[in-house]
């Protein structure tokens, strides 16, 4: 199941780059994109882990549940209302076994599920619907062990997936969705099982009429058709912002504020210098627009200094919500861009296998008398996305990043 994730995935990006490469102009979606959807939705999650799950011996004094959780969907219309979905769940804080044995002991429980599935619409009427979804996921846990004694072992396999809910249809581009989720507990593995129940949107790209990209096309709004940054960041600034995106961040009492949009991870980055180029896709009237890039990104760890090179692939998502006469401000975010790392194992942690995913997010702007110029803010992040057990995670501070458009 994991190497159907990750080809799956990599094929679906690869293909969706290379067929838009051959559309003109850059406001019409290829016949790829046309057919291609993305979907964003949160809710609760819900696994009833208990003491019954450790070993004998073992129990915990408290549990700690958070329930918000997030599922993130990249979906392919095959017919206009059947699609293939490619996507993950997982909660935004991991479950928590509190002073296991009276000794003081806090272990986390870690939760991830990618999952492959196909979608059913049936119409009601013309704005709403209902849909069953089924599918597999690639079901990956990480326990935790006291004293090298292993509690609560790890746990890697494919679980069948299944779920149903309601579509509503806002216009071409905009549906709203409201679902549930379900796995079924798993006895062999020690697993509980899985529900959620989320709510979202989805974003569907459309082909255009000829007159609405001429339009889109000379209306004034710039969107940068190559880029080439250079950016540098330092762990002296601390991970603030990779906590707070990360819903991990200390306030006061609070142990986990912030928003779950992004990742931390247990190796951290000390310096990193990356050299990024990036090339228009696709562009909407004035909002959106996608990219594909490549990067080399050098950093060093901070436990071991020890150093290591990134080369990566990847889509990137900009929203432009500010434009004014001297510069376009937007947010941007990579998920998922394939990796590869010249090291391992980092800091003495197991980080999985050097084939592995980027993510960046990311605040921006364009200045200059034609937009000639970019500086950005962005947080960076390494990781397997919990496909392997084996996730240690590389956090990538704040770095200062500066462009040139051409």
């Amino acid at each position: 199941m994991k190497k159907i994730a990750i080809v799956f995935f990599t094929f679906f990006i690869c293909l969706n780059l290379i067929s838009q490469e051959n559309t003109n102009p850059k406001s019409q979606p290829s016949n790829f994109l046309s057919k291609s959807y993305y979907s964003i939705n949160f809710g609760g999650i819900f696994y009833p882990f208990s003491n019954g799950n450790l070993i004998d011996g073992y129990s915990s004094e408290s549990l700690s549940r958070n329930y918000f959780s997030g599922r993130m969907l990249l979906g392919y219309k095959i017919q206009p209302n059947l699609a293939v979905q490619f996507g993950t769940i997982r909660p935004a804080a991991w479950f928590k076994y509190d002073n296991v044995n009276g000794i003081g002991y806090e272990n986390s429980v870690w939760i991830n599920a990618w999952s492959l599935s196909l979608k059913k619409n049936i119409n009601l009427n013309k704005k709403l619907s209902i849909y069953g979804e089924a599918g597999i996921a690639n079901v990956t846990r990480v326990g935790f062990s006291i004293n090298e004694k292993v509690i609560y072992a790890n746990a890697h396999y494919a679980s069948l997936l299944y779920g149903f809910g309601f579509n509503y249809k806002l216009n071409e581009k905009w549906r709203l969705n409201l679902f549930g989720t379900f796995l079924p507990k798993s006895t062999k593995e020690n697993q509980p099982s899985i529900s959620q129940v989320s709510f979202g949107f989805e974003y569907h790209l459309n082909k255009l009429s000829k007159e609405v990209v001429e339009k889109h096309e000379n209306n004034g709004h710039f969107f940068p058709k190559n880029m080439v940054q250079v950016s540098y960041g330092t762990s002296k600034i601390g991970f603030g912002a990779n906590r707070f995106f990360g819903m991990s961040l200390k306030v006061g009492n609070f142990e986990s504020f912030g928003v779950p949009v992004f990742w931390v991870g247990e190796v951290k980055a000390e310096n990193s210098v990356s050299v990024t180029y990036q090339r228009l896709v696709f562009r909407t009237e004035k909002i959106f627009s996608l990219d594909w890039g490549v990067s080399v990104t050098a950093f060093n760890t901070e436990a071991t200094n020890e150093q290591v090179l990134a080369f990566s692939i990847f889509p990137t998502m900009r929203f432009y919500f500010l434009r004014r006469k001297g510069f376009d401000m937007y947010a941007n975010y990579s998920l998922i861009g394939p990796t590869l790392l010249t090291k391992g194992n980092l800091d003495n942690l197991n980080a999985g296998p050097k084939i592995t995913y980027q993510d960046t997010m990311g605040l921006g702007i364009f200045f200059g008398k034609k937009r000639s110029y970019n500086a950005e803010l962005r947080i960076m992040h390494y990781s397997n996305g919990n496909i392997f057990p084996q996730n240690a995670g590389v956090a990538v501070p704040i770095q200062f990043t500066l462009g040139k458009t051409f």
